[in-house]
């Protein structure tokens, strides 16, 4: 019987860049080679595609994956022509940031009609923007923190009134984001105005559009989300911070997070954390997998804080340790990603192409 062929992206033009490869590490370490023959396409931060063909051996050194000896050749080729012969059964992206997991590369895939794993180009686009995702999720009347946003160049026009808006509509301490990004990058948690206006100036290096977030004194819950029309979800685990926030730094160098799986808390308040999850799935019209964030406070307050569509996927990540919590290994976990991406492009064969 032959392998499925599968092909596996990672790196891309994002800050989250180096994240990307180390999921790739950890992803083809862990996956099923006797079932998939694995071509991976490597994009480098300046765009280039480059491409590596029939990945057999365990991955021990992570600098084999920066490929830079290998000519860049025509996308669409990479993506159609799998080196076993024929089309790909499916692609899986481990991208994270802008060109990854906001949509265009999924869009991408779309035109050239290739399965993928994750969501699609809706749920990855409105995930992606801290902004659309609070819009949606209001509409779906989930609860969340007060919120504003403005544009960079709203802020260099309008500086003194943007700066009295989040005075007058939030207090200190505030979050500052740039509305497309993950992986804390560019994030700062800041006690006053001085810090507030630092942190919109960093947080402007890597977004055109910010939101600034109420700070709550409150636990960090986090859902995983698996599956397509009928997901499944995971009991909740809890980010537990030796630090003050959990930034870029001390999610992925410093060492100083840990995961409580499950998180303590009272079954009623997971069993809402699990329905809410779902809800925002629903919301954002996910398919594959999301990761769901919360706030919860002392007095079992909950505010949804932000969903992932592409959340953190090392082995050690939060949401692979969720589902292990529930039985599933994180192989077991990939390979269940890789079937729910050909169910979902199996049942969008069923759409009309044409009129008769």
């Amino acid at each position: 019987m032959s392998k499925e062929a599968l092909c596996i992206i990672y790196g891309g033009k994002s800050a989250e860049h180096d994240v990307s490869i180390l999921t790739a590490q950890n992803v083809l370490n862990a996956i099923d080679k006797g079932r998939y023959h694995i071509d991976i396409i490597y994009i480098t931060n300046d765009g280039q595609w480059k491409k590596m063909n029939n990945i057999t051996d365990e991955i021990s050194d992570i600098e084999t994956l920066r490929i830079d000896d290998v000519p860049t050749s025509d996308i669409s080729t990479m993506l159609t022509q799998s080196s076993q012969g024929g089309r790909y059964d499916a692609v899986f992206p481990l991208l994270h940031g802008p060109n990854g997991e906001d949509g265009t590369i999924q869009g991408l895939f779309e035109v050239l009609d290739i399965p993928y794993v994750g969501n699609g180009v809706l749920a990855a686009s409105s995930s992606m923007d801290k902004l659309v995702m609070k819009q949606l999720f209001a509409h779906r009347g989930l609860p969340q923190l007060p919120y504003v946003s403005f544009l960079r160049s709203e802020y260099e026009k309008y500086r003194k009134n943007i700066i009295k808006l989040v005075h007058d509509k939030l207090e200190f301490p505030v979050f500052v984001k740039p509305a497309n990004l993950g992986s804390s990058v560019g994030i700062s948690k800041c006690e006053d105005e001085a810090a507030l206006i630092k942190g919109i100036e960093e947080a402007f290096q890597f977004d055109r559009k910010l939101v600034i977030e109420q700070g709550v004194d409150a636990r960090e819950i986090e859902v995983a989300v698996l599956g397509n029309d009928y997901p499944e979800t995971t009991w909740p685990g809890e980010v537990v911070k030796d630090v003050a926030f959990y930034d870029y730094k001390s999610k992925y160098k410093d060492g100083k997070v840990k995961l409580a799986i499950p998180a303590d808390l009272d079954q009623e308040v997971q069993m809402t954390l699990r329905n809410m999850a779902v809800e925002a799935f629903k919301a954002t019209d996910c398919s594959g997998l999301l990761r769901a964030d919360f706030f919860v406070t002392a007095d079992n307050q909950i505010y949804i804080n932000e969903t992932n569509a592409m959340p953190g996927f090392t082995a050690y990540s939060m949401y692979p340790k969720l589902w292990e919590n529930m039985g599933v290994s994180y192989s077991e976990l990939i390979t269940k990603l890789i079937d729910l991406a050909k169910a979902r492009y199996e049942d969008k064969q069923k759409n009309k192409h044409r009129i008769d």
